[in-house]
């Protein structure tokens, strides 16, 4: 090293003092942690439409700043990367990959490799022991060929090599899976189980080359073989220690920070994490990498509320700061230039071609010997080439112990990232699971044999969202208690976040996308519990779920499982819930991704779709039972179309139930305006946005057909619920106002309303307001705005109809008269 590290300064005395920033090494330090996020985190969104991991781009962002891009640039080099700051960035990168790992162990449940069965091992030992023994093939290649490479130990050569070409990186495969909706199917829970085997098995002959490596240094005196014996033994007592002293050590910690206590004690936190880092000087000073000690302590602490505690307060910073510089440092240690020639590109060939042929056939082939089908073995071959993490961690462990030069760490490297980006790609191209056949169910064309039985797919963001869905559903029971299928989603969003991963991993059981019967932890639990107690007390069947996935995906799950189950409508809480607050209003917003789920789901659904915009609807009762507080006064609105339609069958459900008091009011055209048999017409325009105006069917629509449906499903109506029902008539002046009036009024708990994609003529008359909440329609917008001391609950419901699934915005109302 050219600079005497002992000379180096923590922090300069500034600019106006003649010192240079970034000849300190703090000062420098943020710098390249700024830079390496920067530039990492713009190719990740570039990188984003491929569906590619974000360590992806991490890596590419450090070889652009290393010495293969920008590192060719000497002066760049020494300014901003000089070598006497690699140790530095290297230590606070280590630090993050160290907790990193503590991280993997916490979420890996070694259970989940007892539960997987027998065909799930197989095929991860297939996975690994052919491109294992592959890799002892090219590892004799590479130090023939590659000078330099024959100076190490053959022993530590050809494990590393084995063990680089064997491995895959678990949390990266359950990233792609989540995100190609392949995680519930048996394809991707066969991959997650042999992944989760293929780690452990891999951290051990990670940890024997480690042992190995340890012994002796290219060119420096051979040390004793007994040392590595030694090294390997120390490693099973310390493992051993952790886990018959430590883990019941944590089990109690964790109890003392159990659910019940809303605080944890900071002082166990920090316990912890003062644990990982002296778990890691352990195998440090044993002889094994640090990164061990964190793995084998996150092993030991017992999976629940403490370990997701825990995985809140670290993860973001170690995930979204520290990891980034450690895979980093890998790309800027890579100098794609170190392969030169026509012989070296051969051998890169050689290497990637070697490493999916192993773990593609061998994988392909016992996958079939397991009656797997050809396809579906197949893309479990692909799926098991994935490396990306771990496989960094390797190689850099690998160089670390100058068991690789810079050619053969090069062309690792490059394998990796090869091996890594085909993944998604390829599974999208040969393995597409079957999604049925849609179902396009609504109430209104529900048979009166089956009128009694009701089945409801609910989703929730979270706790909050039960009382008022429950209440809402309670309300639609008659009074012999009809029959209701109820089959509750909970909606998690997939992040970068390892956690969401090993929420992944609980709910991955049964169904698609995780349907079980009872939650296994956290948020779930408390959405679980509470749905599963008011089907035991009201006598539901009800059948709770969670889909983890990423946004903009999420509705293919939502409408997937509505199809699935044979669902005639799905309702969906709104994006926005008011709260009393010391008696004032207060509007959680839980943000614009939720809505956009939200319209997508309108837009696919195959079937009829109901928006619950709660003020309040459930109280404060979380778990309702056969006596649960329902909305004893509800009103719907009726201007006309099939939307109001289907908001009027569901009205006639709630009619049945001995607490609910139905008021019907229907809105009728003034009569020197009906007389005059005005029509409005919406003309499509093209330069308004869906998404900031109200759309409109696109199919063309009779509208005496539409009228005479609607006096008959109203004339039906009366005549079932004579009695029973509340029918009121209002002539339209300022129907914005008038509706507005009614929420205002505070005499309804609840008002339904139809979205109007078909509008009566009073309806198209406003179709040109300006929109708050488009996807709404513009009656149930208007009830859902903010500031307008609106008191009630709305439930906005569109009817399906494959007719009217093509919507536009329009310009402007023609009004023309009829002679």
């Amino acid at each position: 090293m050219g600079v005497n590290i002992t000379s180096i300064k923590t922090s300069s005395n500034g600019v106006w003092q003649g010192d240079n920033p970034l000849d300190f090494a703090f000062p420098l330090l943020i710098v390249q942690t700024t830079l390496i996020l920067v530039v990492s985190r713009f190719l990740a969104f570039l990188l984003k439409p491929l569906r590619q991991p974000k360590v992806i781009a991490e890596i590419v962002g450090g070889i652009i700043l290393g010495p293969s891009a920008l590192g060719r640039q000497q002066d760049y080099m020494h300014r901003l990367f000089p070598k006497w700051s690699t140790p530095i960035l290297e230590s606070v990168a280590s630090i993050g990959l160290l907790f990193f790992l503590f991280l993997v162990g916490l979420e890996l449940d070694l259970s989940s490799i007892r539960r997987s069965g027998k065909r799930a091992i197989f095929i991860a030992a297939a996975g690994i022991s052919l491109p294992f023994t592959l890799g002892i093939g090219v590892a004799f290649l590479l130090r023939k060929t590659i000078e330099g490479a024959d100076k190490v130990g053959v022993a530590q050569y050809i494990v590393f090599m084995g063990v680089a070409l064997s491995i895959t990186a678990f949390p990266v495969l359950a990233r792609i899976l989540a995100e190609l909706k392949l995680l519930t199917t048996q394809v991707g829970e066969t991959a997650m189980a042999a992944a989760a085997f293929n780690d452990v098995v891999a951290w051990i002959l990670l940890a024997l080359a480690v042992a190995l490596a340890g012994n002796g240094t290219p060119g420096g005196p051979q040390k004793s073989p007994l040392i590595s014996v030694w090294v390997l033994l120390s490693g099973v007592a310390f493992v051993a220690f952790m886990m018959l002293v430590i883990r019941p050590a944590m089990k109690w910690v964790a109890r003392r920070c159990s659910p019940e206590s809303d605080i944890v004690d900071e002082a166990y936190i920090c316990l912890t994490l003062a644990g990982v880092m002296v778990s890691g000087f352990m195998t440090d000073f044993i002889g094994i990498h640090s990164i061990f000690g964190g793995f084998v302590f996150g092993l030991t602490i017992p999976k629940g509320e403490f370990a997701e505690k825990l995985i809140e307060r670290i993860e973001d910073f170690i995930s979204g700061l520290l990891l980034p510089l450690y895979f980093a440092s890998s790309g800027l240690k890579t100098d794609v230039s170190k392969i030169r020639g026509a012989k070296a590109w051969g051998l890169l060939a050689l290497v990637i071609s070697t490493a999916c042929a192993g773990k593609i056939l061998g994988t392909f082939a016992v996958a079939m010997m397991c009656k797997i089908s050809a396809r579906e073995s197949l893309t479990l071959g692909v799926l098991m080439n994935t490396k990306g993490l771990v496989e960094l961690i390797v190689l850099n462990i690998g160089k670390e112990k100058k068991v690789l030069n810079d050619e053969v760490f090069a062309i690792l490297v490059l394998m990796a990232l090869f091996t890594t980006f085909i993944t998604t790609p390829t599974v999208m191209a040969i393995y597409k699971p079957a999604r049925g056949i849609s179902s396009h169910r609504r109430l209104e064309s529900i048979p009166d044999s089956a009128k009694d039985e009701l089945r409801v797919l609910a989703c929730v963001h979270g706790p909050g969202n039960i009382p008022s869905l429950i209440n809402l559903i309670e309300t639609t029971r008659s009074t012999n208690k009809s029959q209701l299928k109820l089959y509750i989603m909970h909606l998690v969003e997939l992040t970068e976040r390892s956690s969401s991963i090993m929420m992944v991993q609980r709910f991955r059981k049964n169904g698609f996308p995780f349907l079980n019967r009872f939650g296994q932890g956290g948020m779930h639990d408390r959405v679980a519990v509470g749905f599963q107690a008011y089907g035991q007390l009201g006598q539901v069947s009800v059948r709770t779920t969670t889909a983890i996935s990423a946004l903009s995906t999420m509705h293919e799950d939502i409408c997937h499982v509505a199809e699935k189950k044979r669902v005639p409508m799905i309702l969906l809480p709104f994006h926005k819930q008011w709260r009393k607050i010391n008696g004032e209003d207060e509007v959680e917003n839980v943000g614009h991704g939720w809505r956009a789920v939200n319209q997508r789901v309108l837009k696919d659904a195959p079937c009829s779709v109901a928006v619950l915009v709660d003020r309040g609807l459930g109280g404060s009762q979380q778990t309702p039972g056969p006596t649960a507080t329902v909305a004893q006064r509800v009103c719907m609105i009726f201007f006309g179309g099939p939307d109001d339609r289907e908001a009027l069958q569901l009205s006639g459900r709630m009619a049945e139930h001995p607490a609910v008091k139905v008021t019907v009011i229907r809105f009728l055209k003034k009569e020197e305006a009906a007389a005059a048999n005005t029509v409005v017409l919406l003309k499509p325009s093209s330069t308004k946005s869906k998404e900031n105006n109200y759309t409109f069917t696109t199919a063309k629509v009779n509208p005496e057909r539409e009228k005479e449906l609607d006096d008959q499903a109203m004339t039906g109506f009366q005549q079932r619920w004579e009695g029973m029902v509340d029918y009121k008539e209002k002539v339209g002046n300022n129907i914005v106002e008038s509706v507005v009036g009614i929420g205002r009024s505070g005499e309804y708990e609840l008002i339904m309303i139809g979205k109007g994609r078909c509008p009566s003529t009073m309806v198209a008359e406003v179709a040109d307001r300006q929109a708050e909440h488009p996807e709404l329609g513009p009656i149930g917008d208007a009830l859902a705005s903010s500031g307008k001391g609106i008191l009630s609950s709305v439930v906005v419901i569109q009817q399906h109809d494959v007719a009217h699934v093509e919507e536009t915005a329009v310009s402007k109302i023609l009004i023309s008269q009829e002679v």
